[in-house]
């Protein structure tokens, strides 16, 4: 069957007008596609959009659909989906709420299943939390409170700004910036000079990298084989021996032992001292008179006299 252009047009048109009711609604935060059902109930003020939550013990169920002022009663109603799953009587009531410190306002649905089930487009009574409007009250006057100082502080600091500014005298900030300016022209001239100075001895300082990069590959491998060479255990022998060197030399500075005896005696040493000196004379005179000792050499007694000194 051959569809005339007439007929494709007027469906056309017709899903034009579906897609836009559709769009229409969705961006009125309508699913039509939905099946959630609506409530509605009314504040004496407004402090609600329509992207605050609608919850039932802390759960979203929902959301608000509209929020208009109602010229008749002078209240605020609102409008608001909940998903039909969620049943309750007509003696529910609906709790403004605040969710958070940042978070704005919401709506609770304070669930009563005692009665008469409320259906799609019915009216609920409303509440509004406790300390709400106190809370907000003070928050407000606070915020003013504060603002007030703040701005009177800023005041204070622009008109001292102004005077440092307006200063003309040394200690001025004209002054001041114009220290700071040479002080940084200074700073440039350096680092220009330390540039130069650097790409001027650019071949040196490799040369001098290289060096250190040799130095510390031998530092490592010494280190390597000073801790394979067990230079603790080393150390330890060493400090042990000391320990036993200084015992020594402490009993010989007490008089301990023969070695201690003939350091610290002085009489012993004195004797010694003389018995080396006879036994001296005694050898040279040997040598000079070998016949005064040895008696079979000759039989004449030969007197002994001291060698007589020039």
């Amino acid at each position: 069957m051959k569809i005339s252009k007439e007929l494709k047009t007027g469906i056309l048109v017709l899903l034009g007008i579906a897609l836009f009711i559709f769009g229409f609604n969705y961006l009125k935060g309508q699913n039509l596609l939905d099946s959630s059902n609506i409530y509605h109930t009314e504040f004496d003020y407004n402090a609600l959009n329509e992207s605050s939550p609608v919850t039932v013990k802390g759960n979203v169920v929902g959301k608000i659909n509209n929020i208009e002022y109602n010229f008749e009663t002078g209240k605020t109603r609102v409008s608001f989906f909940v998903n039909s799953k969620l049943r309750f009587s007509k003696s529910t009531k609906v709790k403004l709420y605040e969710t958070g410190l940042m978070g704005g306002n919401g709506l609770a649905i304070l669930v009563d299943s005692i009665g008469e089930t409320a259906e799609s487009g019915t009216f609920l009574q409303s509440e509004v939390e406790s300390g709400l409007i106190s809370n907000l009250t003070e928050n407000f006057s606070g915020l003013s409170t504060d603002l007030n100082t703040t701005l009177k502080s800023t005041d204070t600091l622009l008109v001292n700004l102004n005077k440092i500014v307006a200063d003309e005298s040394e200690n001025g900030l004209k002054s001041t910036i114009k220290e700071l300016n040479s002080t940084l022209k200074s700073f440039k001239n350096t680092s220009n000079s330390v540039n130069g100075l650097i790409k001027t001895n650019d071949e040196n300082i490799s040369v001098i990298l290289e060096k250190f990069k040799v130095i510390s590959a031998d530092f490592a491998v010494l280190s390597k084989e000073l801790k394979s060479a067990n230079l603790s255990n080393t150390v330890e022998t060493l400090n042990t021996s000391l320990n036993k060197l200084n015992n020594v030399i402490t009993k010989v500075n007490k008089g301990e032992g023969m070695t201690g005896k003939l350091v610290n005696d002085e009489e012993l040493y004195n004797n010694l001292v003389g018995a080396t000196k006879e036994l001296e004379e005694l050898l040279r005179d040997i040598k000079l008179h070998p016949k005064r000792y040895f008696r079979i050499l000759s039989k004449k007694e030969i007197p002994y006299k001291d060698e007589e000194t020039n």
